[in-house]
């Protein structure tokens, strides 16, 4: 085992591209998600990240586990997220609201901790990646919770860079945002009323114009940049202006 990847979320969407890519690029790859997929050199571990304990559990079982190989490089990328109920703040239920803060911000916060305490006397390699949004940095009406919780997720990826720049092989910190793709939650979008989401004729528009990022081509994007050495410690990049 040299070069490993712990990923959230890989079952759907962006991330189960991400475990395809890194797969096929030889890395030994680690996917936590409710879902098994079908594919192959793979570890899935089934776990429900809305449960705190059992995922806690399940990460610091995972990586109890790697350290036991010789270790060239090790990523944690927190993919998992939700878009959650799409409408104005005071109309989304309260157990929604809950839901989509902890998936989108506290299981990176606690993922990155036990990553970062349980690795720390690893001499390698070692970075977190992030998957964020443009909605971090632009407000959408009926998004105030993915709009915000990603918000906070760019600063998680700013302040661990901080935190870690001075330390004995300390770990790098990155966010990607990687732009409009064609993915279940992109149905969810389009599907909303629009006196839920105002925005929803330019989601619609997009793509009828096939101007959708596929999966796949934001997978082998994130993989380039990573290897090429090209992300920036602290910086989340928006792959559309890269």
């Amino acid at each position: 085992m040299n070069n490993v990847l712990i990923i959230t979320g890989g079952s759907k969407g962006i991330g189960n591209a991400i475990v395809k890519k890194y797969s096929q690029e030889n890395y030994k790859v680690y996917s936590l998600s409710r879902t098994i997929i079908d594919v192959q050199n793979v570890t899935q571990t089934p776990v429900d990240l809305l449960n705190i304990k059992e995922a806690k559990n399940a990460l610091e079982m995972l990586i109890d586990e790697i350290k036991k190989s010789t270790i060239t490089s090790i990523t944690l990328i927190n993919n998992a997220g939700r878009l959650g109920e799409i409408a104005n703040l005071e109309h989304i239920n309260y157990q929604d609201i809950h839901q989509s803060v902890f998936l989108n911000t506290t299981i990176p916060l606690i993922f990155s901790s036990l990553f970062i305490n349980q690795l720390s006397e690893l001499n390698c390699k070692k970075q977190i990646i992030n998957i964020s949004s443009g909605a971090a940095k632009k407000p959408y009406e009926g998004w105030s919770v993915y709009c915000s919780s990603k918000a906070a997720l760019d600063m998680i990826t700013a302040t661990i860079a901080k935190e870690q720049e001075n330390i004995e092989y300390g770990v790098k910190s990155f966010g990607i945002r990687p732009g409009v793709v064609d993915t279940n939650m992109q149905s969810q979008i389009r599907t909303t009323e629009v006196s839920n989401f105002k925005n929803v004729q330019r989601f619609i528009d997009l793509k009828n114009n096939n101007e959708l990022y596929s999966p796949d081509y934001v997978a082998e994007r994130i993989y380039n940049l990573d290897i090429s050495n090209k992300l920036v410690n602290g910086q989340t990049i928006d792959l559309r202006e890269v």
